[in-house]
Parts: structure tokens; sequence; C-alpha cells
């Protein structure tokens, strides 16, 4: 794309959109350092043949990663200082991959739940979903192709499913997380959107330690789950019909497709998931809320006080329970013989308005247990606003996930839009 097109495109729409972290009033700064980056580009791989995956494709980077020669602010209003630091080990691998930074884009402030000015491309009354509502409205706003967000509960899945675009969340720890603003350094995962699901294979390939591709004599034709019970219940009545339709649709297709009863104790998993998710969101921030508390916002300022009054024994429980629950969610796995579990990637299409970023509660067990988790477009809602599918396979298993999900998901019989 030449730099040109993009800074016009980006400086067009997002006066509305808002999806980017502005670098001057005139859009000149972004322009002049994208024109550079990609002239180093092309100077550092002269030979098109020899060329990484990559090369000159721009990106967004949700702004609490630290990127060299942009500052981080994290959505907030605290001064960038107490951020600085190396760039960040995702993006020294996308500029290793020829990727080009396009610039920050707009996050809940500390990747937690006081949303950003970032408007849904799909309906602009709407939310585009948090924490990484920038990244997911500059791919589905077609500013960029490819964005970088993160995942502690649903960051990535959600505002992927809300926009209408592919949102990927690997296995935690299967990518680096030095130079990032912490939230919950057990859950923080890094995300990917992209347009399509190529492009999410290709920077999950670029990102993602030990990435092996699937040989064909390991492919197979998974068992897919429906997780049955509580958790299925939450969705709301569109996202449910729309999903046993996309059920139909892939049983049609030849695959088999099991309902299994799961998470009967889903109430008591949220607690202690939010028991860590807190007491190490104000870990986080132990330096910086003492100092700056004024400049928070309420939302986060309340996850930090909250997070101050659960001692350290009440965090190690939750810790423990959480080990057991990846264990039990494991072993019924197995026992089911499932190797994808399939569900609606949100409660519904994105709620109106801007003041809330939605609900992650069809994310919470997958991120509780670090599974990774891809979200595609599956048809749209009565409003015309779109809703996602969520597939998720065994930690470590992400190759196969995005194998599958490309191998399956978008052939005609087994799409999940299909009609």
């Amino acid at each position: 794309m030449p730099v040109d097109t993009l800074c016009d495109r980006i400086d067009e729409m997002d006066r509305v959109i808002h999806a980017f972290v502005a670098e001057s009033e005139t859009g000149a700064a972004r322009r002049e350092r994208v024109r550079g980056e990609l002239q180093s580009v092309h100077e550092r791989w002269p030979m098109a043949g020899a060329r990484p995956p990559l090369f000159g494709i721009p990106v967004g980077v949700k702004d609490i990663v630290n990127v060299d020669g942009l500052p981080t602010r994290g959505g907030s209003l605290l001064p960038p200082e107490v951020f600085e630091g190396r760039q960040a080990g995702v993006v020294d691998r996308l500029r290793d991959a020829g990727a080009l930074i396009a610039g920050k884009t707009v996050t809940a402030e500390f990747a937690m739940t006081a949303p950003g000015p970032t408007r849904n491309p799909q309906a602009r009354d709407h939310t585009p979903g948090g924490s990484s509502s920038g990244s997911a409205a500059a791919v589905a706003a077609g500013m960029v192709p490819l964005a970088i967000g993160t995942q502690t509960v649903g960051s990535t899945i959600r505002p992927a499913a809300y926009c209408g675009v592919v949102g990927f969340k690997p296995t935690a720890r299967r990518t680096p997380l030095d130079g990032v603003i912490p939230n919950v350094p057990t859950l923080d995962t890094i995300g990917v959107f992209a347009a399509t699901l190529y492009g999410v294979a290709t920077v999950a390939a670029v990102l993602c330690d030990d990435w092996q591709p699937v040989r064909d004599a390991e492919r197979k034709r998974p068992v897919l789950g429906v997780p049955d019970g509580p958790y299925l219940e939450q969705a709301g009545t569109e996202a449910r019909a729309a999903f046993e339709g996309q059920v139909a649709r892939l049983s049609s297709s030849g695959l088999r497709v099991r309902r299994v009863p799961m998470f009967p104790d889903l109430a008591h998993d949220a607690e202690d998931l939010y028991t860590v998710n807190r007491y190490e969101a104000a870990r986080s921030h132990a330096e910086w809320f003492p100092r700056y508390g004024a400049l928070y916002r309420p939302q986060s300022a309340a996850t930090v006080r909250q997070g101050q009054t659960i001692s350290r024994g009440q965090y190690e429980q939750g810790l423990r329970r959480r080990e057991a629950f990846r264990t039990t969610l494991s072993q019924a796995t197995d026992e089911a013989d499932v190797d994808i579990w399939i569900c609606p990637a949100a409660t519904g299409p994105a709620p109106h308005g801007l003041a809330d970023t939605g609900s992650s509660a069809m994310c919470l067990p997958w991120s509780y247990a670090g599974w990774p988790c891809l979200s595609v477009p599956a048809g749209q809602a009565e409003n015309g606003l779109p809703l996602g599918l969520q597939c998720v396979s065994r930690a470590g298993s992400d190759e196969h996930l995005l194998d599958w999900a490309i191998e399956a998901l978008m052939s005609p019989a087994g799409s999940p839009t299909h009609k």
C-alpha cells in the first residue's frame, strides 16, 4: 500500500472513527515517519525474492505496546515518560518481518474498562468493544490490514466480533510481553486483528514462539464441541440463534459436532478470575497509582482500589483454583474427545453507546485457561451489526486451530456466513 494512500485513508476515516492516536494535528508526522520506515525496509531487503512475510505491510499497534519513535500513553493522562522503555519484543518481531508501524491505536485506559473515543465503523453510535478498540476498528474501517491488540479476558475476541473482523488470541505466553504495559500478567496475551484468516495466520507465525506449520500428514477432521449449559445460556437470543445455525452448517458439511455439558460452576470460576485479575492489576499500578491516582479515570481507579483489598492469601487461592480449572477443562475436553470448542464470540452484537465496551462473558473461561481463541465473522444481527463465531483449542495447538479454520471455514459449505 503506497504511503500516501495509507495516510490519506487514516486521515479521512479517523476524523470520525478515532482508531489511531494522533501524531500531529495535520497528520504530516505520521506520513513522514511511515515514508521513512518504508525506505528503511527497502534498504534492508532490496531483493524482491528474499523479502520477509510482512514486507511493507502497515500494522496498527495498541497504545500499551512500546514502539521506538512513538510515545506510549496507555489511553491515559499520565505523562508518557512513566512508560518509557525499550521497544516491545512483538514490535521487534513485526519489524524484523518487514512490517511498517502505521501508528498507535486507541486503547481503553491501561487496557482495563474505561473506553477511549473509538467508534465502531459498522455503526458509529455503537461500541467497537475493548480494550483493543482502536486496533479492531482500524482493520474494520480498512485503514490497515493488520493490527496488534492484547487480551486479558475478552479484549481481542469481543472487539473482533463487534467490528466484523478476524481476531486471534494465541496460547498464553506464546508471544513476548516485554515492553507492554502490564495489566494482569498471568492472563495478558498479545492478540491479532486482520481482515482475513490468512492475514491472522501470517502474523501469528511471526509473533508466536516456536511456530510449526501443520504438515499434510498431521491434518485431520476435528471433532467440534458445543459447551452446553450456563456458559452458552449467557449469550443473547440473536447470538444463540445465529450460533445454532452455524452449528447446523458445520455439521452438514460433514464435521462431527458433540454437545457437552460444561462449566457448571461458572459463577465461582468468574469470581476466581476476577480475584486474580484485580490483585495483579493493583500490583501492576503499585508505583504509578500513588503518584498519579488523581489522573486515573473512575473505572480504572476502582479496579486498582478493589485489587488493593485482596489479600495475598486470597490471590494465591485464586491461582490454585485457576490451575484446578485448567486441569478440569483439559480432562473434560479429553473425555468428550473434542478437538475444537465452538461458541458465540460475544453475547450479541455491539451494544449501543460508547460508555461501555460490552460483556466479556463468552471469553472468560478460555482466557482463564490460557487457551488459543479465534473469532471469525459469522452473520449479522437484525440491526445489521456483525456477529462472531469463536473457536477454541487446547493450549499450544494454535497452529492446528488456524490451519483448520482456514481449511474448513473458508469453504462455502463450512463458512459460518454461508446461507
